[in-house]
């Protein structure tokens, strides 16, 4: 555990500390007084919707010894660090938290499968080291910092994911971060809106890349065409991984059932648990990154069974007498394309269903991805589409066009008109893909199967007639 005194801190923030901290000592950084515990330091940042200076006296309630503001609070009675940004000033302290200790830092970005691909390294890597990784969605100039502020020097590695939304934004994680390895999962249409184009998405991530010291070792997705061109821009050491012809580590005898999936790579078979097919790239860059650390081959075969899917990621579950594939963390062109290819896996004569919201921030060309993913569910076989919001006739008209039957569609602007569709659809051996963008909260969807009529209790039966005793 750490532990920094507040006339430390106060130095190294350059601010001065008002109240009474003689001898005073903070144990964990936090931002949500929600969360606050003893022993905490409490910033309080600024944000569109909230200003946690309204929170400070609730922190200090909590436990917080101190607290990081933009100005003074005199009626709250704990001592209290005056800088001019309090976000500015919490990657300040990341960036001289990070200098003092000394883990190998890897830093994980791309379009999508970096959760996934995060998670994967550290169970790897965890089999033969004390380590740490990004804690939920900790991937951005919040998070990220945070991340670093839980760093001890107990810890050999670090895995953090590094989200962006604009050209620039790896590039600042990095400044604070300090990576020695940079993994990059596959570059796609994700925040188009943001970042202009794909060839920006692309630039944007590589920044990862660019951060990393000649000694440094990038290990990116051998089969993605535009990450394979950029490989030849590298300045470090480069590995590449996937199926095709020219990876430094190739997988072949690739195969996928009841959610787990096997390969064979590096001279060895190897099998763990995953959430779909496409989980492959992340396996074998575990597999890269462990032998460069010196892992042996049953540490890492022991870092794959202890690896756990996340639940809203591609998460098969049952509920009642259906198959449910919850894919409602967010969505993408891309994610899309794998969460079909995972559904497509569940042969017939079962019944698949695509339960659909918007893709968000994908700018000007959302419409013709919206035709996209219709064409894709088609092609994927799947059965019947039912799609929400304002591209859901979009994604009609890719499904029409690619042979699905007019129908097997149904669209609607909001869910809840759906959901009378689906209730007249769904068969007792239906698998049920649910998939939408963060915002458009598509679990909603699996919230109503939990409570839908086939899941309750039948009634008990009425009892039987009986007549009265004689007196």
């Amino acid at each position: 555990m750490n532990r920094w005194s507040l006339a430390t801190l106060a130095h190294v923030l350059h601010a001065p500390l008002g109240g009474p901290a003689e001898g005073l000592e903070c144990a964990r950084v936090g931002t949500d007084s929600r969360q606050t515990r003893p022993g905490d330091l409490f910033f309080a940042l600024r944000g569109p919707r909230h200003d946690g200076h309204q929170f400070v006296a609730q922190a200090h309630a909590a436990g917080a010894v101190a607290a990081v503001v933009e100005y003074r609070l005199p009626e709250v009675a704990c001592p209290q660090i005056v800088v001019a940004d309090t976000r500015r000033a919490l990657e300040e302290l990341a960036a001289w938290h990070r200098g003092q200790v000394d883990p190998l830092v890897v830093g994980v970005t791309g379009s999508v499968g970096k959760t996934t691909t995060r998670e994967l390294l550290h169970s790897v890597l965890a089999a033969g080291h004390s380590g740490w990784q990004s804690r939920g969605n900790f991937n951005n100039e919040i998070g990220l910092p945070l991340t670093l502020l839980e760093l001890t020097p107990a810890h050999d590695f670090a895995v953090l994911e590094m989200g962006a939304a604009r050209r620039g934004d790896i590039a600042h994680l990095c400044r604070l971060a300090q990576p020695e390895i940079g993994v990059l999962t596959r570059i796609g249409p994700a925040h188009v809106e943001s970042f202009g184009s794909l060839e920006n998405i692309l630039l944007g991530k590589w920044e990862l890349v660019e951060a990393l010291p000649q000694s440094g070792l990038a290990i990116i997705n051998g089969d993605d065409p535009r990450l394979a061109r950029q490989a030849a821009h590298a300045h470090c050491r480069l590995i590449r991984v996937g199926e095709l012809p020219g990876n430094d580590l190739r997988a072949s005898a690739v195969g996928f059932a009841s959610g787990r999936l096997s390969f064979t790579a590096d001279g060895t078979s190897w099998e763990l648990p995953a959430p779909g097919r496409h989980t492959l790239v992340s396996a074998l860059a575990a597999v890269a990154l462990a032998r460069e650390v010196g892992l042996t081959t049953q540490q890492i075969a022991d870092g794959f069974a202890r690896f756990h899917p996340l639940s809203n990621r591609c998460g098969v579950q049952s509920i009642g007498p259906w198959t449910v594939i919850n894919d409602t963390y967010n969505a993408s062109p891309l994610s899309l394309e794998a969460a079909c290819e995972l559904l497509k896996s569940y042969p017939a004569p079962r019944s698949r269903l695509l339960v659909l919201g918007d893709m968000l921030e994908l700018g000007a060309d959302a419409a013709w991805w919206h035709f996209r993913a219709g064409e894709l569910a088609a092609w994927n076989q799947v059965d019947r589409v039912l799609a929400c919001g304002e591209f859901a006739d979009d994604v009609a008209r890719g499904a029409l066009a690619a042979g699905m039957p007019i129908h097997h569609l149904a669209t609607a602007s909001r869910l809840e008109q759906l959901l009378p569709i689906l209730d007249c659809w769904l068969s007792d051996d239906a698998v049920v893909l649910v998939k939408g963008s963060r915002a458009t909260r598509m679990e909603r969807v699996l919230d109503w199967l939990r409570e839908s009529p086939a899941n309750l209790p039948a009634p008990p039966s009425p009892p039987a007639h009986t007549q009265p005793l004689a007196a």
